[in-house]
């Protein structure tokens, strides 16, 4: 747990999933920022609105000193709304003192306060602008925030073309924060955000919302995985963990037309892709989706095959803590005689990190970029 002085008030904070990487905080310079210049406007009788809150530093702070207005949180990641219900918990606050919204539900205005952690994706930062626009008042400031060097000049530039005029604000201990003023007259050009693409091997094509992982084109670890998928699962159920757009899930269903297919990642767009896909790849064949941690809401002993491309970065910060997770979940939920299949760059080592919970890792293929593994017991 760790410290972090507010304007309005010091709150008791830690990440989600826990780390054990000391150096590495629930929140930086850019969220006491943001804090900071919300606490020099006046308080307002509307909810604030706080977007891509990442462990619930923003909203907590807010909640502690304005309860009769809870703030609204908007975010596409489950692992924020778990951190901010942690963090929400760890500072004696109610469950229901910040009222979560996901990605896929429309924020519940109108706002005259707005702050946004500047996401890593661009598509998904339009998105959000370009949906918000109408739940603002006429009065209404939106406040951006970002560490300097994770701050795209693109990002002044959606704020211009979708809320009004913005000033940027003086680096203080590398954070920035983009000020904007909403300008109600403003008709933003409406562009689709939704990106499409065929998934190899089959006549599907694979349809992608606003921020999920490799909206652009299948990213080549997949693709490596994709060529190595087995036949003859009969009825088990096979689970595409930190499913994307569905693309592992859709093509192992169509080579194991019996077999029971749950979806699952973090990201709300993530699964609302997966299931769109899905949707139009098998007309009347059924399929599970959850938005969860990992596999954490999964029956233990039930799957008889995972799928996992899995990811090395939570944020900014890179690693291979949620992999690790990943892969003990997956023994978790694994029958005695399941394997996981995971694909990584080699110099991630998965094949000794396997082995801390399985006891077979073997090598299904390789390029000069990345491995295919199969882990059982």
């Amino acid at each position: 747990m760790q410290t972090c002085t507010t304007p309005f008030g010091d709150l008791e904070l830690e990440r989600y999933p826990l780390t054990g990487n000391p150096t590495l905080q629930a929140f930086d310079t850019a969220d006491t920022y943001l804090l900071q210049a919300l606490s020099e406007q006046p308080v307002s009788d509307l909810p604030v609105l706080i977007i891509n809150d990442h462990f619930g530093t923003l909203a907590c702070a807010i909640a502690k000193t304005n309860p009769e207005h809870k703030p609204h949180s908007w975010n596409d990641s489950e692992l924020a709304r778990r951190a901010l219900q942690a963090n929400l918990e760890n500072n004696q606050l109610a469950p229901d003192a910040v009222v979560f919204i996901d990605s896929q539900e429309a924020p519940q205005g109108p706002y005259r306060q707005v702050l946004i952690r500047v996401p890593k994706s661009l598509a998904l930062m339009e998105d959000q602008l370009a949906r918000l626009h109408s739940h603002l008042t006429a009065d209404a400031t939106v406040l951006a925030g970002a560490m300097v060097k994770h701050l795209p000049h693109a990002a002044g530039d959606l704020l211009a073309a979708h809320i009004g005029p913005y000033q940027a604000s003086l680096a203080v201990k590398k954070a920035r924060l983009l000020s904007a003023t909403a300008d109600t007259s403003l008709a933003p050009k409406q562009t689709s955000l939704t990106t499409r693409y065929a998934l190899p091997g089959s006549d599907v094509e694979l349809v992608n919302l606003p921020g999920i992982f490799s909206r652009e084109k299948l990213d080549n670890g997949t693709r490596a995985l994709l060529d190595t998928l087995p036949t003859a699962q009969g009825t088990q159920l096979i689970i595409d963990l930190g499913c994307g757009n569905g693309a592992l899930g859709i093509r192992a269903a169509q080579l194991n037309p019996e077999a029971q297919l749950l979806f699952v990642d973090e990201s709300y767009a993530a699964v609302a892709s997966a299931r769109l896909n899905f949707a139009s790849a098998f007309s009347g064949r059924t399929a599970e989706f959850l938005v969860s941690d990992g596999l954490t809401d999964v029956t233990p002993a039930s799957a008889g095959l995972v799928l996992c491309n899995p990811p090395f970065h939570q944020q900014q910060a890179v690693g291979d803590e949620m992999a690790k997770r990943l892969f003990a979940q997956s023994r978790e939920a694994l029958n005695d005689e399941g394997s996981l299949m995971v694909v990584g760059n080699r110099h991630l080592g998965y094949h000794v990190k396997l082995r801390t919970n399985f006891e077979k890792v073997e090598q299904l293929s390789a390029n000069p970029k990345f491995v295919v593994l199969k882990a059982s017991n």
